[in-house]
């Protein structure tokens, strides 16, 4: 499992639409767990980005799929991390020549 962060920021419809913002968080949790990934972290934030969701998905293309689909509608930009455990980064850390 892979695990991404994701970095949210509203669009001018998303603001519009802010009171239904926790429903959206929701369904995009609930789309996530459907395709065997989970959140592991979800939080609106003050600042320049306006929320960061920590996920795993069972692959890049799923998480990618995910995240297209979360743009599709439109109330979010978002910027896509893929983010390593310590020992994934150690593994990586040991190639490196």
């Amino acid at each position: 499992m892979s695990r991404y962060v994701l970095l949210l920021n509203f669009t001018e419809q998303g603001v519009s639409g802010i009171n239904d913002s926790t429903s959206r968080a929701e369904a995009f949790r609930k789309a996530i767990e459907a395709v065997g990934g989970s959140v592991e972290f979800l939080s609106w934030t003050l600042g320049p980005v306006d929320g960061v969701v920590v996920f795993s998905a069972p692959d890049e293309a799923t998480a990618v799929s995910l995240v297209l689909g979360l743009r599709k509608k439109a109330m979010v930009q978002t910027t896509m991390l893929r983010a390593f455990d310590t020992a994934e980064f150690k593994a990586i850390a040991a190639k490196v020549v």
